[in-house]
Formats: structure tokens, sequence, C-alpha cells
């Protein structure tokens, strides 16, 4: 019998609410579902994709995901992931880097075997490139369970983009299931004799994802495969406050339902329906903040009701502006010169120059650069925000050494 964790949209790195404590509390919950793994004896950890928010993750967060990522490997635990669309990069991507440190298996077309499981990748696939896979798998004659891992929003689940179907039908591997990230709501579903599953996220990344964070056990043996849920331990409680309004009611008797909770150390999200008076956000949050909030905010449902294209998030405008460029399908070199000019740490005075340099330098490359991102099968991904072990080094210090340089030769 095999038991692995499955878990993906760690999105470590995301600073949601500009919380630096929010920040922290991605990297705890991935480390807790480490501790989780080591503690179970559990045979490998299986991650589905976003194990970082960004595809430039800040150095801090790398350091922590690779303290994790080490104590798996003394505990003799492989991690084996799927690059996530939020960290997607044009050139090598972070599971390289930590392959070659010795701590991640980066899944593909070739089995990677764990106990009587055959573990197969697939990577986030942009919907404009996957007319062109193949979905060609190496076989194995070497267990009787294999598993594809992927992130992605497949069938049967809402909102889907990937015809699973397909995948199914056109991959000449007979697979037990799909461990999928991606989509944050957990889920189950069989299909063709298929369990299709995600895990869902290990901490809320949004508002709308109030269920409690978690991972799959899943489990494969004699009498087939069985995927149970966990919940991750000690994630931040999130408070939701929700209040209807009755007519010539408003800011009073929201301040009022919030202080009916215990809001300390906590993220305080309130929901105003209803049909009363219009409330005073400010007032709302500084009540809660006074009571010991970490955060706290205010949706006021009726006024995004008032009109129905608008969108509004509290999370952060830098998410949607990201997103909305995805949409776009810019080429590689206008993504290049939107990062300069919007997120650039440089001078003002120093971007036109930037850019032009930059421009020089992919014209030099070539006009293929130029090309819209989805005209060619080049990188259409969104850099969004909305979430493998190779050699085994001789002693410590040898390794330490190693990571150094590689981690040096990577930035």
């Amino acid at each position: 019998m095999t038991r692995v964790i499955h878990t993906g949209d760690t999105h470590i790195g995301y600073r949601q609410y500009h919380s630096p404590e929010r920040r922290q509390d991605f990297l705890d919950a991935f480390r807790q579902v480490v501790e989780d793994a080591i503690a179970d004896d559990v045979d490998a950890v299986v991650h589905a994709g976003d194990l970082f928010h960004d595809r430039r993750p800040d150095l801090p967060d790398i350091q922590g995901t690779v303290a994790a990522l080490r104590e798996l490997d003394d505990a003799d635990i492989p991690f084996l992931a799927v690059v996530g669309n939020h960290e997607t990069k044009r050139d090598g991507q972070w599971l390289d880097l930590f392959e070659d440190l010795g701590l991640t298996i980066r899944l593909g077309a070739t089995p990677e075997v764990v106990g009587d499981i055959a573990f197969y990748g697939l990577d986030f696939v942009p919907e404009s490139q996957r007319d062109g896979l193949d979905y060609e798998f190496e076989g194995t004659d070497e267990v009787d369970h294999a598993m594809l891992v992927s992130h992605g929003l497949f069938e049967p689940f809402a909102h889907a983009d990937w015809d699973t179907e397909r995948v199914l039908t056109d991959a000449a591997i007979e697979f037990d299931a799909l461990l999928l990230g991606d989509n944050h709501a957990p889920g189950k579903r069989e299909l063709l004799d298929t369990w299709v599953t995600y895990c869902g996220s290990t901490e809320r990344a949004s508002a709308s994802e109030r269920d409690e964070r978690g991972y799959n056990i899943v489990t494969a043996g004699e009498d087939g495969v069985s995927i149970t849920r966990r919940a991750v331990a000690d994630t931040r409680d999130f408070r939701f406050v929700d209040v209807e309004l009755a007519e010539g009611e408003g800011t009073d008797r929201v301040r009022e339902r919030v202080r009916q909770h215990d809001v300390e150390d906590a993220v305080v999200i309130v929901t105003v329906e209803g049909e009363g008076e219009p409330v005073t956000p400010a007032s709302v949050e500084e009540l809660a903040l006074d009571n010991g909030a970490l955060i706290a905010r205010v949706n006021d449902r009726r006024e995004i009701d008032q009109g129905t294209d608008v969108s509004v998030s509290f999370a952060d405008p830098d998410d949607a502006v990201r997103e909305r460029l995805g949409e776009l399908g810019l080429s590689p070199a206008a993504r290049d010169i939107d990062e300069t000019v919007r997120e650039s740490k440089v001078a003002d005075s120093n971007v036109r120059e930037r850019v032009e340099s930059l421009v020089r330098e992919r014209v030099n490359e070539g006009l293929d650069a130029f090309e819209s991102a989805g005209s060619d099968g080049a990188d259409d991904t969104p850099d969004q925000p909305d979430d493998d072990v190779s050699d085994q080094r001789d002693t410590d210090n040898a390794r330490d050494t190693n990571s150094q340089r590689s981690m040096e030769e990577y930035l």
C-alpha cells in the first residue's frame, strides 16, 4: 500500500491585503503540510502547482521553501510537483532549481515510481496552446497504479476549460486518478472510471474561500484507490460577519454585529446586504482593528449590485492588473516592457533608458519576441497572482555548497 499527500495552491509569497503577516501565513501553511507528511511517514508529497504565488518570489520565500523541502528530504520523503500558472516562467522554472538541489522531482511524461504508483506530470498549459498537446506518456510495468498530476480547470468541475475526457482517452496510460491544482475548492468526481480530484488551497487566497483549508490523502493498494481529505491545522482565523440590514439600520448595526465576534488576530470580512442605510466602512474596520483584528474589510454588496458590470476586489489591485494583462495575449517583449514600466524599482528618470535598452536586446534576439503570445505557441501564460530529486549530496556541507552555487547562478 502507498500513501501520499496531494497538495497544491500553496501560493507562498502572497502578501494578501498587503500584510506581511498574511505572507508568512502562506509559508506556515506549507510548512504544516510538510510537518504532517513527516509525522505520518507518508511515501511522498505530491504538489499540483502554484507552489509560489508569483513567478518572481522574494528571497525569504525561497529560503523558507528550501528549508521545508530539506526537512522532507532529510525524512526521505520525495517531493513531486508540476508548475502552475502563477509561477510559470519563460525560462527555467523554480522547480528546476529545486531539482538541481536534490530537493524535488519535476513530473513529466516519464513515470516517477513511488511504491505502488507511477506518477506523471502535466504543467499548466494556456488554453490557446492545448490543441497541439499529444498526451504521450511513457508506460511502465513496474506498478499497478498510475496517476497524472496537473494544474488547470478540468471537467467535470464548474468553470472548466480542460477537456478531461480527451486527456483520458488520448493518453495510452490508464490513470487511476488525476490529482489537480488551480481550483481552490476541494472536490472529487469520477469520470471514465478515473478519479478527478482537487485538493484545494492550504490558505485562503480570497474572502470567498470560507471552508477550512486542507489537502488530500491518496492511498493505493490491492483494493484500489481511495482519496480522503484532511484539514491544515492552525491556519489564520477568518471571521465572516454577514449583516442583513433592515430599513433604518446602518453603521451602528454593523458595528454591533462585529462586537459579537472574537476577532483577535483574525482577518475580519464584513459583508453587508439588505435595505438599510449607507454604511461607513472606515468606522466598522476601525472597530475591528481596535478589538485586535489583524485585518478588517467591509464589502457592501448593495453598492456592487447597483452596477452589474462592476467588479471590486479589496485584496490586491496589482493582481487584477496582471490578470488583465495576461488576457491580452501580449508578446514576450511587450510583457517585459510592461514589467519594467509598471513594476521596476529603478528611478522614474531611468525607466525610458531601461525600456530602450530592453527593446534593443529583444531586437537583437530576433523579431519572434514581438509576436503576440497566442500566435506561435510561445508563452501566453498570464503573469498573474489571481497561487524533484536528482543528485543526492554526499554530506550536508557539500549539499549546502552546491545549493549556494546553484542559487547564485540561477538568480
